[in-house]
This record gives structure tokens, C-alpha cells and sequence, in this order.
């Protein structure tokens, strides 16, 4: 289940002694196989090179890092089972897992051991059990689909739209938050539509989709099923606007969708694409580390280590509940920190607000159309 090599580990570990402190231990809990596995791989690829630049530039308060990544297998009761393990083993920080599904279970260990946790998750609810713990690296879906809702009503003048939506925690919540969006804006949901983790045939849902007549289709799947949706949609001829939200419109997306993703558009928190220089030195760092582009999960992993590392400075010492007592109501700068990427800032429950972007996916990339404010300036 381990998934770094034993010889990695201990290299990391005797190239700590150059710092003269015990390195700082970031267990990573990650989707590494099943259905996770591209947004899992992204984020623990962010994390790892953040960890390696920060190391090269002398680690965190001198000391180094070393990271240790572990395989959920994309199964909450591993991922449980792995917080456990990263506890015992004197985790500074938890990083993952990705899926919100995952990470409510397994946050409950983290928080038992007064363990910082940074996820990827998107699910409302993570962020609403008074945990004071867990910290996003993106964007809550109570944050994102306001945004959306917004461009659908006043830029599409949509009067209704069918949702189609997967089945599990994170797809739910997504469902949940754009109905109450679209909603307040009096556009009827004209088909509400369930479909399963790794479903492969989507010929039905699109059907439904086409006979809702609806003036536009908001979509909220994982990576994959985003890609298979969109090659149906494109075979049975959908004709009305593709809405999402980050996952709808990721590289992996992208990439596998091929010419299907073309004119998707929608609400981002992080792109590679974003007219941002931080944001452009990343991605080419990433590209040239890991021979692949990297997706919004990768910039979730490389942001939320060097939050770590401003928090962690910020605090003045290495102490797990002090940092996160830092990070809570906290403000960090791309000035002072440059690889946070952007200006953000976290609220008391853990989420955090920074700009976002409305893109199209043109040529086989996002374009972006606009770059939205934080929530809270």
C-alpha cells in the first residue's frame, strides 16, 4: 500500500542531516489507484515539488521535509485506516486525501490527534463539522456556485437547465449548491439527473438531458466520467450550452475528451492557464518535472505546501496546533510567498477565498473569459 520506495525515504532522510534538525515529516494520503487516480497522482506530484523547491532553498525554519505518500486505493475505509497510520508515524501536516468522500472519514483521526489536514475536497459538509483542523486548497462548492449561477442567468439569460450530477458526496453537494443557486435566480431545473462513480455509459443520461429541452446542461462529475459524458453529448448531438465547474474543465478532462470539450465553459479556482506569472512558472516547472501539464489538482498540492511553509514561518516554530490555529482567519501573499500562487485567505471553519476565473475550453485548452474577484476582499 506503501507507495514511495523504501531507498527514496531513506535518502530523504540522510539528506536531512544536512540541516542539523530531524526533517518534517508531510504524510500525504492520496488516490493513487481506482477511481481518484488522476486527480490523486496531480495532487501528490504539487506536493512533492513544492517540498523539493522548498528543501533546495532551505527547508522550513532550517529544517527539512519529507514527505511520504501513501495509497487510498480512492476507498474511504483505507483512507481511514492510512490517517491512523500517519498519526502514529508523527505526521506534522496531512495532505488528502482528494475525494470528498475520503476525507470526511478520515479528517475524524487527524482531528483526534490535533493534526493540520489539507484536502483537495470540494463537498460543503467537510468544512461544516467544526473541525478545527481541515483546511481547503480549493474553492468549497457554497464558494464556486454562485459564480456559476450568476453567468447562467445573466450572460446565458438560461431559464432553465438540467443537472446531471454523480452520485456520491462530492456530487451531491455540487447538485445541492447549484439548485439553490439557480433557484434564487428563478431558473427551473428542468431535469435532475443521477449517475454512478466510474460509470462508463452515459447514452441514458444524455438522452434524459436532450428531452429536458432545457436552455443549457450544468454537469458535476469526477475526471473521467466528465470525459465520457462529454464524448455522448458530442455523439448525440447536444446542441445547448456545457456548464461545470473545476472538474468539468480539467486537463485530464481535456486530454481525454479530446475535440469533445471544445466550447465546455465554466467557473475555475485554479488554473494553469490563469494570466498570472506565478501561476505560468508552475505549470512549466510541473510540465518539466513530470512530463504532463498539470490540472487544478496539481496546484492545489504545490499551493497548499507552501502554505505549510507560511504558516509554519509565520507561527515562528514547528507545532502542529499552533499552526493551525495560524492558518485559521489567516492572510497570505504572493508577495512575501510566491508559491501560494495568489493572495489568499482562510475563514474560521478552514475554507479559503482568492480570484477565480470564467474559462472556455477552445483549441484544447481553457481560455479565460473573465477573472472574478475574491468573495471577500
Amino acid at each position: 500500500m506503501r507507495t514511495i520506495a523504501a531507498l527514496a525515504v531513506s535518502a530523504a532522510l540522510v539528506s536531512g542531516t544536512a540541516f542539523g534538525q530531524a526533517p518534517i515529516k508531510i504524510i500525504g494520503l492520496y488516490e493513487l489507484s481506482g477511481a481518484g487516480a488522476s486527480a490523486g497522482t496531480q495532487f501528490k506530484n504539487g506536493v512533492e515539488l513544492a517540498a523539493k523547491e522548498i528543501n533546495a532553498a532551505g527547508g522550513i525554519l532550517g529544517r527539512k521535509i519529507e514527505t511520504v505518500a501513501y495509497d487510498t486505493q480512492s476507498q474511504p475505509g483505507v483512507a481511514k485506516g492510512l490517517a491512523k497510520r500517519a498519526v502514529d508515524e508523527g505526521a506534522y501536516v496531512v495532505m488528502g486525501p482528494v475525494f470528498s468522500g475520503s476525507i470526511i472519514v478520515s479528517m475524524a483521526e487527524t482531528q483526534k490527534a490535533e493534526i493540520p489536514n489539507f484536502t483537495g475536497g470540494e463537498a460543503s459538509n467537510i468544512t461544516q463539522q467544526g473541525n478545527p483542523f481541515i483546511f481547503r486548497t480549493s474553492f468549497n462548492q457554497a464558494a464556486g456556485m454562485p459564480k456559476l449561477a450568476n453567468y447562467i442567468a445573466n450572460d446565458l439569460k438560461a431559464k432553465s437547465v438540467a443537472v446531471l450530477f454523480v452520485n456520491n458526496d462530492f456530487g451531491k453537494g455540487g447538485r445541492d449548491a447549484i439548485v439553490k443557486e439557480l433557484g434564487a435566480r428563478n431558473i427551473k431545473v428542468a431535469a435532475d439527473i443521477s449517475t454512478e462513480s466510474n460509470q462508463a455509459d452515459f447514452s441514458a443520461a444524455v438522452l434524459k438531458a436532450k428531452q429536458a429541452n432545457a436552455d443549457a446542461l450544468f454537469a458535476y462529475l469526477n475526471e473521467e466520467e466528465s470525459a465520457r459524458l462529454l464524448r455522448e453529448l458530442r455523439k448525440q448531438g447536444y446542441d445547448k450550452p456545457i456548464l461545470g465547474e473545476t472538474t468539468l474543465m480539467g486537463q485530464k478532462v481535456i486530454d481525454l475528451a479530446g475535440d469533445a470539450a471544445n466550447g465546455v465553459r465554466g467557473h475555475v479556482g485554479l488554473t494553469i492557464d490563469a494570466p498570472n506569472p506565478l501561476v505560468k512558472a508552475f505549470a512549466d516547472k510541473y510540465e518539466k518535472e513530470y512530463k504532463a501539464k498539470s490540472d487544478h489538482n496539481g496546484i492545489k498540492g504545490y499551493t497548499g505546501m507552501y502554505l505549510v511553509k507560511a504558516a509554519t514561518e509565520k507561527a515562528g516554530k514547528v507545532d502542529p496546533k499552533l499552526l493551525a490555529q495560524t492558518l485559521k482567519n489567516g492572510k497570505f501573499s504572493a508577495k512575501d510567498q510566491p508559491g501560494v500562487l495568489m493572495d489568499v485567505s482562510f475563514d474560521d471553519k478552514g475554507d479559503l477565498d482568492r480570484e477565480s476565473y470564467m474559462v472556455e475550453v477552445k483549441g484544447g485548452k481553457q481560455v479565460i473569459a473573465t477573472t472574478l474577484p475574491p468573495l471577500h476582499k
